[in-house]
């Protein structure tokens, strides 16, 4: 949904009035107690509970077609296990944390006192637009922010939705959602937040570091990449094809960790695809009106995916399809599970990150060699290796770097409240979920308690013997 013509400074203006209002509340609210916490992270449960199956239709729509199904599995589950987690460990982690004090200052302590950084602002993007808009939030409320929300403009429906949920359940100086087109993302990126979380493109992500920087606003960016799945020769092949299948082709493939190449054996490659179309075949079946299956979320990453496999194509991959009926698909909005194998270097899909059911089939001879083509590309977000060599494993993780890490699955790691969930390098920077998301969201301030009587004495002027005899002692001790 587009803002009408005329009406974008207005709402420019709501924004700037609204962040104010928070601004000002989180100013005169800084040491926020953990009933209030508590009680923000109930209301937010609660409005789950109610709203749930809007926002499960209103996803739907934006898409053309999500299952309602996949919503719950991969957007409601992760932000009630994410809230649930924060609701039993808040108390412990905005407790002060005592750290150790060197020996020349006792008998004085040392304490960490985390603290409420003020406003967080969450831009969230359109594959997973609930999960990705409240799971940010739920750690930013455990750390006793105030926060700002802007979904993308591409999910309007689901956006206005949360946007009338929210304000049901909170008040303008607790929670706001803004709604809006690019020009309202670019002013919302650069309103002075005390942090800011972007999750979307890495090119679009460079944009908000830069305009956040303007205001020296902390960012987290958590954004994607050419995500690895490495099958070792050791590998239960059939176990790997089935869950390979399902990490790629939920929500379509439009899922930041999606596998977006695999790295196969040699002499297993044509194996792998058999078993892979008949996990396919299990799991969502060849016809373009499986409800269980999504829709592309729009004509123009349509365009773009099928142009991605008429490239490659023309430069002579080999494309495996096991549908028919391709007009049925196209007016579904919908793309088959596509395996590539016979590609190169200079075609799109080896370049650019896919984001949608596409999966190129790389040949490798050497686990030396798949990780040698991992090393030669930008950091992954994601990593999947899936085998029992014990040995080959650890190669593998101790030589690449990623964001994270599944072993024999596939996107897993996102769901553990205990791990952080975060990018390196070209996949992003910060970390957020459970006590991490607490701590990205926090100001740990540490504070020195002098006592009466302190060693320290010894070092005030006038100098002279004594203070050489003590900075001696010093040296020895610290």
């Amino acid at each position: 949904m587009d803002w009408p013509v005329g009406t974008e400074s207005d709402a420019v203006r709501r924004m700037e009035a609204s962040f104010h209002a928070l601004h000002e509340a989180s100013r005169r609210a800084i040491d926020v107690p953990l009933a209030q916490r508590r009680d923000r992270l109930r209301r937010l449960g609660a409005m789950l509970v109610r709203h749930g199956r809007d926002f499960e239709a209103a996803i739907s729509d934006d898409f053309g077609h999500r299952s309602g199904h996949e919503t719950r599995l991969a957007e409601m589950v992760p932000v009630e296990a994410g809230l649930k987690h924060a609701l039993r460990h808040v108390r412990r982690w905005m407790a002060p944390r005592r750290v150790p004090t060197g020996l020349h200052f006792w008998p004085g302590s040392n304490r960490l006192l985390p603290q409420p950084l003020g406003v967080v602002g969450v831009i969230a993007p359109w594959n997973y637009p609930l999960m990705l808009s409240l799971s940010p939030a739920v750690s930013a409320l455990a750390a006793g922010n105030l926060v700002m929300i802007k979904p993308s403009e591409l999910v309007p429906r689901f956006s206005a939705c949360l946007s009338k949920a929210v304000a049901g359940y909170f008040g303008a100086e607790e929670i706001v959602v803004v709604e809006g087109g690019p020009t309202i993302s670019e002013r919302f990126a650069a309103l002075p937040f005390d942090h800011l979380l972007f999750t979307g493109s890495a090119r679009v992500g460079r944009l908000v570091a830069a305009s956040a920087a303007k205001n020296l606003t902390p960012v987290t960016l958590e954004l994607g990449g050419k995500s690895p799945a490495i099958i070792d020769r050791s590998a239960d092949l059939g176990l790997a094809a089935r869950r390979i299948a399902f990490g790629k082709l939920l929500n379509a493939g439009q899922t930041c960790i999606a596998p977006d190449y695999v790295l196969c054996p040699t002499h297993l490659q044509g194996q792998f695809v058999e078993l892979f179309f008949a996990a396919v075949s299990t799991l969502y079946g060849f016809e373009p009106g499986n409800p269980d299956y999504s829709s592309i979320v729009d004509a123009a990453h349509y365009k773009r995916l099928q142009g991605l496999i008429d490239d490659a194509e023309a430069k002579g991959a080999r494309i495996e399809q096991r549908a028919d009926r391709p007009e049925a698909w196209q007016s579904a909005r919908k793309i088959p599970p596509c395996l590539m194998l016979a590609t190169s270097e200079d075609m799109l899909v080896r370049r650019e990150e896919i984001f949608g059911p596409i999966l190129p089939v790389i040949p490798y001879e050497r686990t030396e060699e798949a990780i040698a083509f991992v090393n030669a590309r930008e950091r992954p977000l994601a990593l999947y290796w899936f085998g029992a060599d014990r040995e080959a494993r650890e190669q593998v993780l101790r030589h690449t770097v990623s964001g994270g890490v599944t072993v024999n699955d596939c996107l897993v790691h996102i769901a553990q409240e205990h791990q952080p969930f975060g990018g390196v390098g070209a996949s992003g920077f910060g970390s957020y979920h459970g006590e991490w998301g607490f701590r990205t969201f926090s100001k740990e301030k540490p504070i020195f308690y002098r006592p009466r009587l302190s060693g320290l004495d010894f070092l005030l002027p006038p100098y002279g013997a004594a203070f050489d005899r003590v900075i001696q002692l010093l040296r020895l001790i610290i």
